[in-house]
């Protein structure tokens, strides 16, 4: 009889070219390896000839594409002695702060914003034993004070400023391009802290570089982090989109925003923390910014669960809406393969999504001529 290998999660499957040691000890719950879906209803709807991907990072441990950054962030925590390690959140990063704390048994200090959190999130921090501090101010106000609260207390800082935050998440490139063989030519994500673009963008370039290409652009972001050993794939780095909520969308204003407000709770986040590099990496790849009206994001949500069986929170279906209006408008030209990043389940936000179902649930008796009638009356 032949056994299988058991996947550990993406530390050890990309160990090579990431920050660890032999002795490491490693923190993981299995991320990474989620799966890349082709769309198959929605494109015929658009007469365009596009090849549409998405990657559902909904399907990580913690239902986000945080738990690829944490498993590294922690990992690292853990090697250098923290006994502790606090963030800000709009939710899906106390979520995995909290659990992969939990796994390394150490504390996790989780920053909120008071009754700006969905309750998915909210209740994933509580679950995992993290102390949740809600204050009475928004995502950058929390920033600010757990980047002072890191500088003074011996607790280590997870968000996205953390170096090895990206390190971890940047493998979500290489899992696209060991799929698809290549790069894709465009590669769409929602944008809030505007970590999770770049770190896709070192991925792309570390793998451009060991394929032969000319490309400086890896280790400009990744704080001397990099590591990449092995043979090289397609060199090509896709152009990269970045699609903000109306309401907090400072890269589309220039300017930062200082009350950002969307239903797209994972994005609202007017000060990102990655602002300078995710110009960079906007004048890098050739790509571009735009914004997206709440409207629209959770139209993109609802085609998604409707017409392709794929639930994502409202955050993720940003990408969608932005991909689907610039394909049908030609920006995104014909005959491009078209990968977008759904950050987070539609679990995350139950409320959001029940609120905007096309179908409430049927009351009847319990009576089989009152089910059968239920349903020959709702037959499509």
């Amino acid at each position: 009889m032949a056994f299988g290998h058991r996947y550990t999660g993406l530390i050890d499957r990309y160990r090579d070219r990431l920050p660890v040691h032999d002795d490491t000890r490693i923190i993981s719950l299995g991320e990474g390896n989620t799966p890349l879906i082709r769309l198959n209803n929605i494109p015929r709807e658009l007469s365009r000839d596009v090849e549409l991907y998405v990657k559902f990072e909904g399907l990580n441990p913690t239902g986000s594409f945080k738990d690829r950054g944490m498993t590294m962030a922690v990992t690292k925590a853990v090697e250098e002695g923290s006994k502790a390690i606090i963030c800000a959140s709009t939710g899906n990063t106390s979520a995995a702060a909290a659990a992969y704390a939990a796994r390394a048994g150490i504390t996790a200090f989780v920053v909120i914003p008071d009754g700006k959190i969905a309750m998915g999130k909210l209740a994933q921090a509580m679950m995992h034993g993290s102390v949740v501090i809600q204050i009475e101010g928004n995502f950058d106000d929390g920033m600010r004070l757990v980047k002072e609260v890191a500088s003074a207390a011996p607790v280590t800082l997870v968000n996205s400023v953390n170096p090895f935050r990206l390190q971890g998440q940047k493998t979500a490139a290489f899992e696209i391009v060991e799929e698809l063989g290549r790069a894709p030519d465009f590669h769409c994500l929602p944008v809030g802290n505007a970590g999770n673009i770049t770190a896709h963008w070192i991925g792309y370039s570390e793998l451009a570089a060991h394929s032969g290409d000319h490309v400086t652009a890896a280790c400009t972001f990744c704080s001397g982090h990099c590591r990449y050993a092995g043979g090289g794939v397609a060199g090509q780095r896709p152009k990269m989109l970045g699609y903000q909520a109306s309401g907090s969308a400072p890269f589309m204003r220039g300017a930062m925003v200082d009350n950002p407000d969307t239903v797209a709770t994972a994005i609202r986040i007017g000060h990102p923390q990655s602002w300078d590099v995710a110009w960079k990496v906007r004048e890098e790849s050739g790509g571009w910014f735009d914004e997206c009206t709440d409207d629209e994001i959770l139209a993109a949500q609802k085609l998604l669960t409707e017409k392709e069986g794929i639930f994502c929170e409202p955050a993720s279906a940003a990408s969608v809406a932005g991909a689907l209006r610039d394909i049908r408008a030609g920006k995104i030209p014909d005959g491009s393969s078209v990968v977008c990043t759904l950050t987070g389940h539609g679990l995350k936000d139950p409320d959001t999504a029940i609120a905007q179902a096309s179908r409430t649930p049927i009351k009847v008796p319990a009576e089989i001529d009152a089910v059968t009638r239920a349903i020959h009356e709702n037959m499509d």
